[in-house]
């Protein structure tokens, strides 16, 4: 398999993660008809990578370009909203399939971004905001205040997982191993964050 088949791989992966969680979302949190659940499940699951197409003025985004991503998104947010009796029990894996989702495009947005040409910095920023970008949409169509912007680990774990990427990236260790384990520390980060109630510094008042 190529570099270029098992990164379309890992977006695919990303996509059916991310779609899933902004399907059980839509369900669990907001109890939207089956147009809702679709809906949202397919806007987290693209989004945050249309936001970094268009910050890197990549016309048509390859969400939307890509017929794959659409149906992979499609597709799972359907198949949540059939299956999702079974699923509702399992509440607390929403945060799982978020932190994957996560991991995975902190990987994907990263290297996206750096074929595109974009700084190390940029490349950095763009593929936080590629893990960051759909939840913090499912969040607002939601009205929920996006996770990004509360005290939980978030972000942080998403420019961990960038960082890692691009260090991975840099030192010419292209192997989809050492890219699965700079996502493997953001998912890891991410979920400590959320067992131990751990947050970034804040303002004590």
């Amino acid at each position: 398999m190529s570099p270029a088949d098992w990164l379309v791989l890992l977006g695919l992966a990303g996509t059916a993660v991310f779609a899933i969680n902004g399907a059980l979302t839509a369900i669990q949190a907001a109890r939207l008809d089956i147009v809702g659940v679709i809906t949202l499940g397919t806007i987290t699951a693209i989004g945050g990578g249309v936001l970094r197409d268009i910050l890197l003025g990549v016309h048509p985004p390859e969400g939307l370009a890509d017929w794959r991503f659409l149906v992979v998104a499609l597709a799972a947010s359907a198949l949540v909203f059939v299956v999702h009796k079974p699923l509702a029990r399992l509440v607390r894996w929403v945060t799982v399939f978020d932190a994957a989702g996560l991991g995975l495009f902190s990987i994907t947005g990263t290297l996206a971004a750096l074929h595109a040409g974009a700084s190390p910095l940029l490349a950095i920023i763009l593929g936080a905001t590629t893990a960051v970008g759909g939840g913090t949409f499912r969040d607002l169509l939601t009205s929920r205040v996006p996770l990004i912007l509360t005290s939980d680990l978030y972000a942080i774990p998403a420019l961990l997982g960038a960082f890692g990427t691009w260090a991975i990236w840099a030192l010419n260790w292209q192997q989809p191993l050492a890219y699965l384990l700079a996502g493997a520390a953001c998912f890891g980060l991410r979920m400590v964050g959320v067992k131990f109630k751990l947050h970034a510094p804040r303002v004590q008042t």
